[in-house]
């Protein structure tokens, strides 16, 4: 075991602040990464507050942080894939059972064992996993992904979120040249689906409540922008689109978007709303239309993710700020007063 330098959050309502923690020393499968950013998530500052505590509660002290993007410094003595001085990234996961049908398919997250990056039990150190809120972390070669050397290393960081959450939909639903495609909401999920989605080929129109986003969404590759609470401009769109990433948290009426779909589209949701969304069931009849959720993607999709912005010089739009700022941008958050994510330099953290 050593020690680490880290952000970490006491209790529900303390505010995160400097702290050692434990972490195991390399075993044989095992990279050590120097982390040099990581990025802010919404699930960063649900967990530090236990917001979730009715199915997830939160185990402190909590180290959150599962953005991370850094440089290999150790491995162990049977790491194939990595070698010291490469370019690294950790995203959500970083253990799963690996037997499960799940597993088997690369579909690493939807495996009932898994193990997250932060706030789940650790097997190895008999305590808490801890994220990337932090100066290094430990992980099986098999969940570090590579990095492509020509992108920004302060905004690849929220890719290993935000960027596979909305990959892994786009890629699973064949969005590709030819398809027109919408996305609901511009923030940090939204950009990256917009990026995407144009990067792909698709025809991309986003979905505001906001007018004054409209500027924005067309720098980020956007062919339309509708504002949402414009009826007339909604139904310009009935029964045209293949498929449709909503990427809102907040309460919204869903329905407005399934009328918007053509025969066998299909609505994804990346966001979650607190409260259940009420879905007319004849929206889905009348055009066999189907609603579906998704969470990040397994492995390999997320290194191909990777690789694919690597090709197409895509990161996400961000705000790097030192980890002292890391409250002040969890209220930030609150007000979506940022864009499009925060992303933590980590060499702060050596002045602590």
């Amino acid at each position: 075991m050593y020690n680490a330098k880290a952000y970490s959050a006491a209790s529900a309502t303390s505010p995160l602040a400097s702290s050692v923690i434990e972490r195991r020393d390399p075993t044989g499968k095992d990279v050590q990464i120097e982390i040099l950013f990581c990025g802010v998530c919404h699930s960063d500052l649900h967990t530090a507050r236990n917001e979730w505590r009715e199915v997830f509660p939160t185990m402190y002290p909590c180290v959150p942080g599962h953005e991370i993007v850094g440089r290999v410094t150790k491995v162990g003595s049977d790491v194939t894939k990595f070698k010291v001085g490469d370019l690294a990234a950790v995203g959500c996961l970083v253990k799963t059972d690996g037997t499960c049908p799940e597993c088997q398919a690369g579909l690493e997250q939807f495996c009932h064992n898994m193990t997250l990056t932060y706030n789940s039990p650790d097997a190895h150190t008999g305590k808490v996993t801890y994220g990337g809120y932090s100066d290094s972390i430990v992980v099986d070669q098999h969940f570090v992904l590579h990095v492509p050397k020509n992108l920004d290393l302060a905004a690849t960081a929220p890719l290993l979120c935000a960027g596979i959450t909305t990959w892994s939909p786009l890629r699973h639903w064949g969005v590709t040249k030819g398809k027109k495609v919408g996305i609901v909401g511009l923030g940090g999920l939204g950009h990256m689906g917009v990026k995407f989605a144009h990067a792909l080929g698709a025809h991309t129109v986003v979905f505001t409540t906001s007018p004054g986003k409209t500027e924005d969404a067309l720098r980020l590759g956007a062919d339309e922008v509708v504002v949402s609470r414009n009826p007339e401009e909604m139904a310009k769109h009935i029964a045209s689109f293949d498929f449709i990433l909503d990427c809102v948290s907040a309460d919204h009426d869903i329905n407005a978007y399934i009328q918007l779909l053509k025969r066998d589209g299909n609505l994804t949701l990346v966001g979650a709303p607190e409260k259940p969304l009420q879905v007319a069931a004849f929206g889905l009849l009348f055009g066999r239309h189907s609603l579906s959720g998704s969470p990040i993607g397994g492995i390999a999709e997320t290194q191909e993710m990777l690789d694919f912005c690597g090709e197409h010089n895509i990161t996400a739009d961000v705000e790097v700020i030192p980890i002292q700022k890391i409250n002040e941008a969890y209220e930030r958050l609150l007000k979506s007063d940022v864009k499009y994510r925060f992303s933590i330099d980590m060499a702060s953290l050596k002045s602590e």
